[in-house]
């Protein structure tokens, strides 16, 4: 069990949609290696390795009994955070952490995202579930290159697992790399990936006091997006409310008020996006 937020320790599943392939990642920050199930073939090379799998790859050890637990994990984790965004700087490659509660329209605006965007953006996507491809094939079907991590009884994404998955993605430079994290708006809090930026997303379906119930995420987030705001008329949110709690936690949070089935505010997030890469999103899509 992880000291940090209780997830479970058992190996997380990676799948390359193009081959169909699956491979196994030790979530453990105090694992020094990743384990790689390879298609059709399992080998066993390492006396030490439990499950068996073929080891392909190897992190730093990390010692010190005296140090806490909590700490050690999230300094090990740091570390390969800190290492992810040398990486995304050398290549210039910008990261975004997607994190909310499940249902919120993350997948929802990724994909309308990207659609609008892919002629003018490189998008890549690492996608983060419990279970099932889903959502990565609902990103495939854009186009978009994309890569599913499955955490199993994980509640979060971490630095480890984003390392792994930039290895197997291989994003282009000048490209952009959407992160969709575990849909939670605790632990993900927790982990730094090595991202540029963090995003929260909150729908109006969702109670406006969450940046005061769960203030972490909100306080460490760039940005607030609040989603499905064409369904305003037909909830009780209080839009203003949800700012102001959000402000009060950060004020320096951004905030965009979008709804993805009607395009409404998708312009201003559109220019942050481009604004990063110094371009310009066509106009015919800011303007619908």
């Amino acid at each position: 069990m992880c000291i940090n937020c209780g997830c479970s320790d058992d190996d997380n599943n990676f799948t390359i949609l193009d081959t169909n392939s699956s491979i196994v990642v030790g979530s453990d920050l105090n694992s020094n290696s990743y384990n790689y199930v390879l298609p059709n073939k399992v080998a066993n090379t390492n006396s030490n390795n439990k499950n068996g799998h073929e080891i392909l790859g190897s992190h730093t050890n990390f010692y010190g009994s005296t140090i806490p637990l909590e700490y050690t994990i999230l300094s090990k984790n740091n570390l390969i955070a800190s290492r992810n965004r040398g990486w995304l700087k050398t290549h210039n490659i910008i990261a975004i952490n997607l994190m909310s509660s499940p249902g919120s329209g993350k997948t929802t605006l990724l994909t309308r995202t990207i659609n609008d965007l892919k002629n003018t953006l490189v998008i890549n996507v690492i996608e983060g579930d419990q279970e099932t491809i889903n959502d990565a094939k609902k990103i495939k079907d854009t186009g978009c290159e994309v890569i599913q991590i499955n955490t199993g009884q994980g509640c979060h994404l971490d630095a480890s697992m984003i390392e792994g998955g930039l290895e197997k993605l291989n994003p282009s430079p000048n490209s952009l790399v959407m992160i969709e994290n575990v849909g939670n708006l605790v632990c993900p809090a927790l982990f730094d990936l090595g991202e540029n930026l963090r995003v929260v997303i909150l729908s109006v379906t969702e109670g406006e006091d969450k940046p005061i119930k769960y203030p972490h995420i909100f306080r460490t987030s760039n940005i607030m997006i609040i989603t499905k705001i064409d369904l305003l008329p037909y909830v009780q949110f209080d839009i203003q409310k949800c700012i102001d709690y959000a402000q009060n936690v950060n004020p320096h949070i951004r905030i965009f008020q979008v709804s993805s089935q009607t395009r409404i505010g998708l312009d201003s997030w559109y220019k942050l996006l481009c604004n990063l890469f110094n371009c310009t999103p066509n106009n015919t899509i800011i303007n619908t």
